[in-house]
């Protein structure tokens, strides 16, 4: 690839008025065309062969008014007043009537309604006003939901009263905002870009592109929305990923650029230079990045797909704009790319580094003259933080969790407090009719089955369709939906009380529901964790097989990042299933661990660990292959590459951390795992770990059979003999 890189960093260079160009009209209009789309994503709950996918399937067929479920408007009369009271009934009247004139709702079931999904608290003071939409959630932007909102909250506002969204309604109308993240990610990342440089000019390079590269990815993602089915956690953690990686990557390029100017290289040459030597590492690691992401599709679980891919959208963006757009900002800056420079901090950032007498070379020597201690050291470190993951258990996003003056935690605190946690995630059974005059004792039977568990709080009637072909009976536990009692029930009802109930019947009953998706989802992350994990591992691997020309070196890598993975999933099971510190993070307590977020965690972590891991060995490599010793490669590499690998990392975990001021606990999770996660695999693993165990293995490093020596690519990832065969000919510089 260094080749094709090298003439893309001229051409960029050249042309670069029409680049720039080029990329303001994507970015633009783009930006246009997203917000006049508006956003549809939602989670699709849907995995094939599960039990609550075969309950969707029979409503979706057969009884497809109840198919979309329905979203409870909480009403409560706060203080001394009552929902009894004329005028407060004259409201609630109001309400059910202007939501049912609305075009997109199907149907509105007041507080007696029962059963249509309303209800009224013993004391009077809270009710439920459920609101059925025509099409499922995924089909309506959060404009169109707070419409629908809005229209039945206006009445009961008017008297008084305090009305609050739940459910999928309540959720579309108020994603989690990140803005206040994004932009305290950004300023953390230009300070440190400031203490690197000591340049304005080159402080903000990075940032302009990582900015507009992310701009440009969740736009392509709002737009996607309308398409195929997007999570709502996407473009928080796209834009996460496209800040972190967008900023690290041009960094790379910059810094290489930057450093062949002050050896006195032409500008248009250093460009293109940049481009193929670190814009291939960028390449490679964001190549690694995008391919363990996209890897989770073989997991075969429809949510983690989806999240996987359209997050890679930002990793592709961010390697494109690193190398093209800022090549073509440096062509226009030229030697201005050091300008508004800081004196006092220029001076230091700016002076030729001695690497052989610098303080990392002396903490390589100290490493390399003593390399047992301080790997034990580490692995002992790491070992002890991963000993929760063991306590790992995978729940569902909890509402309650989320800040105390939110629509949907205000309206899942009303639901909870007036009726038990458990309304907040009643349990479906969806029954397959065969038409007989027995169906409605065999029904009624399985509802006395039902409420005698001792975990149920409550069971409606069963509601029939026209043709009596299909039923949904709404079971609702004592516990909330995240809580171990509610995962048991659903299993019990599965397992025992529906097949006992039913035993000789021709009737085929199916446990459903966001409640009962969830846990099914989780069950299949947890079964299916082990098999991406080696898929990605694997995939790692070879990539690492070919970048290297060594066997050993990507077996070393798979082991320290899956030790780096395990201390981040141990400290997410401290921090937020065993609720140690969670107010210091918004929380008020334990949330669960959602049940895609170690998996995709891992993607990223094994796809990012690999920018650090190449960056690291390509140094080490060359020293190995100039003449060095083993152990002095190993020394001279660290010394070389530690400074900016902890740079670049300062950087990824100041935009992650950020994220954990998101209100969404999902966010925090990713967040707050992720920063930990890179701050280990920057200090601990590879400035530590890899280099004591290269310099124990020795020459084995590079150890590669013949026979697989000759069947893998001879050239490395950042071109050297490329170079050297260009600089051979008299062409380099001119």
């Amino acid at each position: 690839m260094t080749a094709p890189l090298y003439h893309l960093g001229r051409f960029c260079a050249r042309f670069r008025w029409v680049v720039i160009a080029l990329w303001l009209a994507a970015v633009i209009g783009l930006g246009a065309w997203a917000g006049a789309a508006g956003s549809q994503e939602a989670d699709s709950l849907s995995l094939p062969g599960t039990g609550s996918q075969k309950a969707t399937d029979v409503l979706n067929e057969r009884f497809p008014s109840q198919s979309n479920g329905s979203s409870p408007i909480v009403v409560h009369a706060a203080g001394d007043k009552s929902l009894t009271t004329p005028a407060s009934q004259e409201a609630i009247s109001q309400a059910v009537a202007d939501g049912k004139a609305d075009p997109e709702v199907s149907s509105v079931a007041g507080p007696t309604d029962t059963a249509g999904g309303g209800a009224i608290s013993k004391d009077g003071k809270t009710a439920i006003i459920a609101v059925t939409l025509k099409q499922t959630i995924t089909n309506y932007t959060a404009e169109e939901a707070q419409r629908v909102i809005d229209r039945v909250e206006a009445p009961l506002e008017k008297a008084g009263l305090e009305a609050a969204a739940g459910g999928q309604l309540g959720q579309k109308a108020t994603p989690p905002a990140t803005d206040k993240s994004e932009a305290i990610g950004i300023v953390a990342a230009l300070i440190i870009l400031l203490l690197t440089f000591g340049s304005a000019v080159s402080m903000l390079l990075p940032i302009l592109t990582a900015i507009l590269g992310v701009g440009s990815a969740v736009s392509i993602i709002t737009l996607l929305s309308h398409v195929t089915s997007v999570p709502t956690a996407v473009p928080a953690l796209a834009s996460m990923i496209g800040l972190g990686v967008g900023i690290d990557y041009s960094l790379f390029v910059l810094s290489r650029h930057r450093e062949q100017l002050e050896g006195g290289m032409e500008i248009r040459e250093s460009i293109a230079r940049s481009v193929a030597t670190s814009g291939a590492a960028v390449l490679f690691a964001g190549s690694t990045v995008v391919i363990a992401l996209c890897s989770l599709a073989i997991a075969g679980i429809p949510i983690v797909a989806s999240m996987g891919y359209l997050s890679s959208i930002a990793v592709v963006v961010a390697i494109l704009a690193a190398t093209t757009l800022l090549p073509a900002i440096l062509a226009v800056l030229g030697p201005r790319v050091d300008a508004l420079r800081l004196p006092w901090l220029h001076g230091r950032t700016n002076k030729a580094v001695d690497h052989d007498n610098s303080g990392w070379a002396r903490w390589a020597r100290g490493i390399a003259r003593h390399p047992w201690p301080p790997m034990l050291a580490a692995v002992a470190i790491l070992l002890v933080i991963a000993i929760p993951m063991f306590s790992l258990e995978l729940g569902q996003p909890d509402t309650a969790a989320g800040p105390p003056d939110a629509e949907t935690t205000r309206a899942y605190n009303l639901v909870a407090s007036g009726f038990g946690e458990g309304v907040n995630g009643p349990v479906i059974v969806a029954a397959e009719l065969p038409g007989k005059s027995t169906d409605q004792a065999d029904l009624q039977k399985l509802v006395k089955e039902i409420s005698q568990d001792p975990d149920v709080a409550s069971v409606a009637p069963p509601v029939v369709n026209s043709d009596k072909t299909a039923a949904t009976i709404s079971v609702v536990p004592k516990s909330a939906p995240p809580a171990d009692a509610t995962v048991a029930l659903v299993d019990r009802l599965r397992n025992e009380e529906i097949p006992s109930a039913l035993k000789g019947s021709d009737i085929n009953a199916y446990v459903g529901g966001a409640t009962a998706a969830y846990i099914d989802i989780a069950d299949e992350i947890q079964n299916k964790l082990p098999q991406s994990i080696l898929i990605v591992v694997g995939l790692s691997f070879i990539l690492l097989l070919i970048a290297f020309r060594s066997v050993l070196v990507p077996v070393q890598a798979a082991a320290m990042n899956l030790l780096g993975v395990a201390a981040s999933y141990g400290m997410l099971v401290a921090v937020f299933q065993w609720g140690w510190g969670t107010e210091l993070i918004g929380l008020s307590g334990d949330v669960p661990i959602v049940s895609f977020v170690p998996l995709m965690m891992f993607a990223i972590l094994f796809g990012l660990s690999m920018d650090y891991e190449v960056f690291l060995v390509t140094h080490i490599q060359e020293e190995y292959q100039e003449g060095a010793d083993n152990e002095t490669a190993v020394v001279r590499g660290l010394s070389r590459s530690a400074r900016v690998i902890t740079s670049a990392a300062l950087i990824m975990v100041s935009v992650f951390a950020a994220f954990v001021l998101s209100t969404d606990p999902t966010t925090k999770q990713f967040g707050l795992g992720l920063a930990f996660a890179v701050a280990i695999d920057a200090t601990i693993i590879r400035c530590v770990l890899v280099p004591a165990l290269m310099v124990i293995v020795g020459k084995a490093n590079w150890w590669l059979p013949k026979w697989l020596a000759r069947i893998l690519p001879k050239d490395s990832i950042e071109g050297t003999d490329y170079f050297r065969r260009l600089d051979a000919k008299g062409s380099g510089g001119k």
